[in-house]
């Protein structure tokens, strides 16, 4: 069992560094996919809002974007994570192909990615044995292809959790513009919507180990602009009531 430097076992229940990079990159991009919702509902909902009073019309419209942003999200993200399974496993096969049929040389290489680490020859070749001994393939993998063939990401979970990330960002726009009465939807809507661009700014600089102000700053103001461009497109097309 492996000790830390001053000698304290490692909880059990600990999270390894790549399972929470996982699961971090998974935060990630719920928030991003939240963002993304965010401000194209609100864009659309005010630019409609510029156009017509009529709450139906402006709900309908702010429905029918979040329903199709939410699929576009989810449908986009299972055919990316797809393809990177499918890369991957294909990897991994060719990998296992390798191992059978040459696995001296494999072994070698193994050590020589070692050895390029830093490690001492010997050590690396003792390394790369051992590992060998255990799971060569899940060496291999790790070392050389930089998987983990038992995390490889299901494109359905990415799916689900662009969809709903998406939906839950855009329920914000949508809620703050269909409930005021008429002359405060858009100022709500603005209001709620920077609100939720802060928050969403600020988690994923915070996430990435960015400048949280300058990347709340930088969300606040594409998604503003977003609102403005896209209500005065609407105010050229329709009568406002306010």
């Amino acid at each position: 069992m492996s000790t830390e430097s001053d000698g304290r076992v490692p909880h059990e229940g600990e999270p390894h560094h790549n399972g929470l990079a996982g699961r971090l990159n998974w935060l990630r991009a719920g928030v991003l996919g939240a963002n993304d919702g965010i401000i194209s509902t609100a864009g659309l909902v005010v630019g409609v809002a510029g156009a017509t009073a009529d709450r139906t019309t402006i709900l309908a419209a702010g429905v029918a974007g979040l329903v199709a942003g939410a699929l576009s999200m989810a449908g986009g993200e299972y055919v990316s994570v797809s393809t990177q399974r499918d890369t991957e496993l294909a990897a991994l096969r060719k990998e296992e192909r390798e191992l059978r049929e040459m696995p001296e040389a494999e072994e070698r290489e193994l050590a020589e990615i070692y050895e390029a680490k830093g490690l001492s020859p010997e050590l690396a070749t003792q390394v790369a044995h051992e590992l060998t001994v255990k799971d060569a393939l899940h060496a291999h993998a790790e070392a050389e292809l930089q998987i983990d063939p038992d995390n490889l990401t299901s494109p359905w979970q990415a799916a689900w959790a662009s969809f709903l990330s998406f939906a839950v960002g855009a329920l914000i726009p949508l809620i703050a513009i269909a409930v005021p009465p008429v002359d405060a939807r858009v100022l709500t809507c603005i209001a709620a919507v920077v609100a939720g661009l802060v928050l969403t700014g600020y988690v994923s600089a915070r996430l990435g180990g960015a400048v949280a102000r300058r990347a709340v700053l930088r969300n606040v103001v594409v998604g503003v602009l977003a609102m403005v461009v896209t209500y005065f497109v609407g105010v050229l097309f329709g009568v406002t009531v306010g």
